[in-house]
């Protein structure tokens, strides 16, 4: 008899970044809708980097206090219809904690895992940069808060302190951030399955789970 086939494997890049709090709940929804495929299908996610504010401040600052030039007095209502749909999700917001900062060199630590320890880590670190952000109140551009992040994932907390610390990989993220804007990919989070079909925002678990056996039977 022969043997069957080796299972092919679904690629789903998510383009997405780690003050985006519907890039948490998407992250969440989407890890739902892997839990209800069968044990069988195999299914690699990648993290992708996307800056939703590219000019944030690289010093950290209370995240009300930007809401509330952006938003005004419709700040606290943009928040609270996030909260819900986040505690949906079993996730913790706590948006008086928040720090607003820039993300740089928290995607250029995301890159380089993904490069040295591959796809399964790279997720990992992300879930501790998600709590840090929007349960802990820490600093994402904080080398030694993101290397404490990363340790919590099993990392060792040195080489990633050091590799921060360094210049490596910046040209490399911009060619990641440039590859984004040439797929035209223009707001997170956005799940691309297969190079195929694209999902834009953080759709419901179901709706993520219909798009994945669509590619699996077709």
């Amino acid at each position: 008899m022969a043997d069957a086939p080796a299972p092919t494997t679904i690629a789903i890049d998510v383009y997405s970044d780690i003050i985006c709090p519907w890039c948490y709940i998407g992250h969440r929804r989407l890890a739902t809708a892997l839990a209800a495929l069968p044990a069988e299908t195999a299914v690699r996610v990648t993290f992708r980097p996307f800056q939703l504010d590219p000019g944030a401040p690289e010093v950290a600052e209370p995240l009300h206090a930007r809401l509330a030039r952006k938003f005004g007095a419709r700040a606290g209502s943009v928040l609270a219809q996030v909260t819900q749909q986040a505690e949906a999700e079993g996730l913790d917001m706590r948006w008086d904690r928040a720090q607003s900062v820039n993300t740089r060199t928290a995607h250029r630590l995301l890159e380089w895992v993904r490069r040295t320890h591959g796809t399964a880590a790279q997720l990992q670190v992300l879930d501790a940069l998600f709590r840090l952000y929007f349960t802990d109140g820490g600093n994402v551009a904080d080398l030694d808060q993101l290397a404490a992040a990363a340790g919590r994932a099993g990392l060792d907390t040195d080489a990633v302190r050091t590799y921060l610390a360094s210049d490596d990989g910046l040209e490399a993220l911009e060619a990641a951030f440039a590859q984004a804007r040439r797929l035209g990919v223009e707001a997170v989070p956005t799940f691309v399955i297969d190079g195929r079909y694209a999902i834009q925002g953080a759709q419901p678990a179901a709706v993520m789970l219909d798009a994945i056996q669509r590619t699996t039977a077709g």
